[in-house]
């Protein structure tokens, strides 16, 4: 055996091993991998002979991982997961035009889908598959080719990123909510339930300090993990929120929800459009990307 063959075992036996490992025998593993307990226990012989090490402690009719198979199987297992989700996302991919994009769940509905008919248009052969996720995640764990991210660029090092937009937030209210507790001055929302998203519970505090308010005794209201459960509960009468205003468009021009005070907040936090770096090139990636970004520039 030369070269990096020297160090990859058969293929058969690594699949005999990690059935074992997870099921802690050979016969249930057998059961899994359509083989009989006499022939993994044949493989994982080959594999203790190719590594020149016992990897199991026979007692009698049962076995036991060792250490030196624990150890083996810390390192192995991950990378045959690797290999699986690697396999899985070339397999799954119908064509060289096809993505997979994270989204914000709100941004995904409000800002994105209503603009994706003009992407079809321009480009007809781009496909999109869109999931939803909040958080930032490693690209080389996850079948994305891209994402949407709200922060600041230290927020997901290592990646390449677009800036898109940032957003102002207003802070709004159903208008049977304002007729029934007028605001009159910024200081009266002291004493309102304050409704948040809950990523961003000290918006209020932000925005009454910014207003001249003194807001060292705010008492926080509820939270809601995305802005649309907010923006319900809001127009449902359940207080003011501080709510991106493009997130909430139909709401305002249909007045089920109205501004109180022409206040909005920014910050230094913003959208952006994300993907691993060194792979736009010139393909769907960067078809997108192209896209997305000229959208941003007008939103």
């Amino acid at each position: 055996m030369n070269g990096s063959r020297k160090y990859l075992p058969p293929m058969q036996a690594l699949t005999a091993f990690e059935a074992a490992v997870r099921h802690g025998g050979f016969s249930r593993a057998g059961e899994e991998i359509g083989l009989t307990q006499s022939a993994v226990s044949r493989q994982i012989a080959q594999l203790e002979d190719w590594l020149q090490t016992p990897l199991f402690d026979r007692i009698g009719r049962r076995v036991r991982l060792n250490e030196a198979g624990r150890a083996y199987a810390d390192d192995l297992l991950p990378a045959l997961d690797a290999l699986r989700r690697a396999t899985a996302r070339a397999s799954a991919r119908p064509s060289q035009t096809a993505l997979r994009v994270a989204t914000l769940p709100s941004f995904g509905m409000r800002w994105l889908a209503p603009r994706l008919p003009q992407l079809t248009a321009r480009h007809p052969d781009l496909v999109i598959d869109f999931a939803a996720r909040s958080q930032p995640f490693d690209f080389g764990h996850e079948e994305f080719d891209a994402a949407v991210h709200f922060g600041v660029a230290a927020d997901w090092p290592g990646v390449a990123m677009d800036f898109l937009f940032r957003e102002e937030a207003v802070p709004v209210c159903a208008p049977t909510w304002l007729a029934a507790h007028p605001l009159r001055e910024p200081a009266d929302l002291l004493h309102a339930p304050l409704l948040s998203q809950t990523s961003r519970r000290k918006a209020w505090t932000r925005w009454l300090t910014a207003a001249g308010v003194d807001a060292s005794g705010l008492v926080p209201g509820p939270a809601y993990e995305h802005f649309l459960m907010l923006a319900q509960a809001c127009a449902a009468g359940g207080g003011v929120a501080l709510i991106p205003s493009f997130l909430i468009q139909p709401e305002l021009e249909a007045g089920t929800l109205v501004i109180p005070f022409a206040r909005p907040l920014s910050s230094e936090q913003a959208y952006y459009l994300v993907y691993p770096t060194g792979v736009l090139g010139a393909g769907p990636l960067a078809q997108f990307r192209d896209w997305m970004v000229e959208q941003a520039r007008g939103a």
